[in-house]
C-alpha cells in the first residue's frame, strides 16, 4: 500500500496525529500555497503560451472531475443508508444543491473569467476593475475546493469509516497540484494586462486564500453535524463539476488548442484517480 511506504507514511501519521479541524487547516494551507506558487512563476517568465494554459486548465478540470467521483461522491453513497434509490438519494440532494449554490453565487458574484473581454463579466453589474473581477472568477472555484477538503477531514473527526485521511491527503495533494496553474491562470493574464509583477503575484495567489476559510468551515460543519456528511460530500462535488462545466471547460475551447487542453484532462484524471486510490 501507498500508505505504508517510506513517502507517504511520515505525512499521513502526522495528520493521523493532530486535531482534525487543524488538519484541514493545515491542508488547505497547502493548496494555497500551491497556488502562491503558480502565481510567482510571473516573476521569472514575461508571458504564458494560450498552449500551456489551455493544458494546465485541461489538467485542473481532470483533477477536480476525478475528485468529484473518487473522493466525493463515491464515499457519500458507500456511507448512505437504504437499498437502491434510497442509498443514492443523500448523494442526489447534496449534489443538486451543490451546483445550484455555485449557480447562484455565479449570478450574484460578479466575476470575469480569463481572456475574456470586460464586457462579458457576470454577475450583478458592477464597476468593479477588470482585475478584481479575474479574481473573483477564479475565488469561485475554490470555495468548493477547500469545502471538500475540509469535509473529509470532518468525517474522519466524526469516526466515520468511509472517511479516511488518506482519502482527505490524496484530495489535498490533487487539489494543491491543479492550483498550480490556477495561481498561473491568473497571474499571467494580469501581468499582459500591464499589471507590475508583484501586483500580479498577488492578485494570483489571493484568489485562493477563501480554500483554507471553506476548509475549516466544511470541518467544523461535520464534526457538529454528523449525518450531513454524505450530503455535505456530495455537494462539494457538485459544486465542483459545475466550475468545471460553466467555467474551466469553456476557457479550454476558445483557441486552437483542444487536443492540448484533453490531454491534460485525462492526465488530471488520472493522476487523481491514483492519488484517491492509493492513499484512500
Amino acid at each position: 500500500m501507498i500508505e505504508n511506504s517510506s513517502f507517504f507514511g511520515p505525512l499521513l501519521q502526522f495528520f493521523y496525529s493532530i486535531d482534525p479541524v487543524w488538519a484541514a487547516l493545515i491542508a488547505t494551507t497547502f493548496t494555497w500555497l500551491v497556488t502562491a506558487a503558480g502565481a510567482s512563476l510571473v516573476f521569472f517568465f514575461k508571458d504564458l503560451s494560450r498552449r500551456t494554459l489551455d493544458g494546465m486548465l485541461g489538467f485542473t478540470g481532470g483533477v477536480m472531475i476525478a475528485a468529484s467521483f473518487w473522493s466525493l461522491l463515491a464515499p457519500a453513497i458507500e456511507m448512505s443508508p437504504g437499498e437502491g434509490f434510497m442509498k443514492a438519494m443523500p448523494a442526489a440532494v447534496g449534489f443538486g444543491c451543490g451546483a445550484l449554490f455555485l449557480f447562484g453565487l455565479d449570478k450574484i458574484l460578479p466575476h470575469l473569467h480569463i481572456n475574456f473581454p470586460s464586457d462579458k463579466a457576470e454577475g450583478v453589474q458592477t464597476n468593479w476593475h477588470r482585475t478584481i473581477l479575474l479574481v473573483l472568477a477564479i475565488t469561485l472555484h475554490n470555495i468548493p475546493e477547500g469545502l471538500a477538503v475540509g469535509v473529509l477531514f470532518g468525517g474522519v473527526a466524526a469516526g466515520i469509516p468511509e472517511a479516511s485521511i488518506g482519502g482527505a491527503v490524496a484530495l489535498a495533494i490533487g487539489i494543491g497540484l491543479q492550483n498550480f496553474p490556477e495561481g498561473m491562470a491568473v497571474s499571467f493574464p494580469l501581468r499582459r494586462q500591464g499589471l507590475s509583477r508583484g501586483k500580479s503575484f498577488w492578485y494570483g495567489q489571493l484568489s485562493a486564500i477563501v480554500e483554507p476559510v471553506a476548509g475549516v468551515i466544511g470541518a467544523l460543519a461535520v464534526m457538529q453535524m454528523q449525518p450531513i456528511l454524505p450530503y455535505a460530500l456530495a455537494f462539494a462535488a457538485g459544486a465542483m463539476i459545475y466550475v468545471v462545466i460553466e467555467e474551466v471547460v469553456p476557457e479550454t475551447q476558445q483557441d486552437k488548442f483542444t487536443d492540448v487542453a484533453t490531454l491534460g484532462f485525462i492526465g488530471g484524471f488520472l493522476i487523481m484517480m491514483m492519488l484517491d486510490v492509493g492513499l484512500g
